[in-house]
């Protein structure tokens, strides 16, 4: 089924630029629509101490993020009209990731962008909480460099579970028609390696019956981590994106033990299509 319906989160951020044009390629080569989500609000105004100010400099924040939100409208709307495909503007007023994870449920696929940490902003965490909180394909797009296109050269981080396999099929509306892909799996389990007894090679041969081009590779990571085995293997091949299950573990042990899915998103180098 194709993807007819994307949300792209836009932020003041100059990497925001980089993301729209992105999603919008993605619909105008399905002919999708594309709604553009930019949520605003004010750090001051979140929590106690945001309560303790007068009323009337809490009015002054406010109506100062408006005025950046209306400028953020301004720069990005023009390239919206201009688009050869169904598009719209939505700003919300909120203080929190989640905002963007509403509007995300509704879609086919949403768009959002990797932390920037040299340049953070109070909305930041939201990849994170969308993937894991919208129940949607979530493509992740680096805060550096630009990527006119996704789907010809991709890579699978396939480790058997559910999350995987959910990306997997996730993925399949974004492989163009002459698409590569690689499956990669990293210290297999060879005991639930599937009918054929080779990692990967059953999801492989899964992809090859929707007529896509695809061999499974599986090696020891040995001294090397899983993510950056992920992104050597991904700079090797020339990849334009990376395909991967989010939080397999729970989450609490992910995020105490430092797992693959929260290193990807610190340093992803090509975007990400998760899902969780």
């Amino acid at each position: 089924m194709a993807v007819k319906n994307i949300l792209v989160h836009v932020d003041e951020r100059p990497a925001a630029g980089a993301r729209l044009d992105l999603a919008l390629a993605l619909a105008e080569r399905d002919r999708a629509h594309l709604a553009a989500v930019h949520v605003y609000g004010t750090e001051v105004l979140r929590g106690s101490a945001g309560a303790r100010l007068p009323h009337a400099l809490l009015e002054e924040f406010r109506q100062a993020a408006a005025l950046r939100a209306a400028a953020t409208e301004a720069l990005y709307r023009p390239i919206l009209t201009a688009a050869d495909t169904t598009t719209e503007w939505r700003t919300v007023e909120s203080l929190y990731p989640d905002a963007v994870t509403r509007h995300a449920r509704y879609t086919d696929l949403a768009v959002v962008g990797q932390d920037d940490p040299d340049n953070p902003l109070p909305m930041d965490g939201i990849a994170e909480t969308v993937v894991m909180g919208s129940g949607r394909p979530v493509l992740v797009v680096p805060y550096a460099g630009r990527f006119p296109t996704v789907g010809r050269e991709v890579l699978i981080a396939w480790d058997g579970g559910r999350e995987a396999a959910r990306a997997v099929n996730d993925a399949l509306p974004l492989l163009q028609p002459n698409a590569r892909v690689t499956v990669l799996s990293l210290d297999p389990d060879r005991t639930a390696a599937g009918a054929t007894g080779y990692p990967g090679q059953d999801i492989a041969t899964h992809l090859a019956r929707h007529g896509i081009q695809v061999e499974a590779a599986y090696y020891d990571s040995g001294e090397l981590s899983v993510g950056d085995w992920l992104l050597s293997r991904a700079a090797d091949l020339g990849a334009d994106m990376i395909v991967m299950g989010a939080y397999g573990h729970a989450r609490l042990r992910e995020l105490v033990l430092g797992g693959v899915t929260r290193y990807m998103l610190q340093h992803m180098t090509v975007p990400v299509l998760m899902s969780h």
